[in-house]
């Protein structure tokens, strides 16, 4: 993977990060200011991933996108919303980690 693509998988997990937490501070869509992070935060988000996928192939890149988007934000939800991490929790991030790794070790394989 590029520095480039990197760059923007990153940027494109940061913006859905950020605006599936401003989710929360909507209020059902009441609140302004966070639905405004909210549109521009997704809209963010799938312009960087549509620039990953110029390199990255689209079950490698979403695979990577949404497992790192959910453990970010299960963390700061657990930080910011005083939401339990149990050890269920726990599990379920280390095998969504796992999942991701074996689908990357897959896709090296595949000529």
């Amino acid at each position: 993977m590029s520095r480039v693509a990197l760059i923007y998988l990153l940027v494109a997990i940061t913006c859905e990060v950020a605006a599936t937490m401003a989710l929360k501070a909507t209020d059902g869509f009441k609140n302004p200011g966070p639905i405004a992070i909210v549109v521009i935060g997704y809209g963010g988000a799938f312009y960087a991933l549509s620039m990953t996928l110029r390199e990255l192939p689209v079950g490698i890149a979403y695979a990577l996108w949404s497992a790192i988007g959910t453990v970010l934000l299960t963390v700061l939800a657990a930080i910011v919303y005083k939401q339990n991490l149990g050890l269920t929790t726990l599990a379920g991030m280390a095998l969504t980690i796992g999942g991701v790794v074996l689908i990357n070790l897959g896709n090296q394989n595949v000529h």
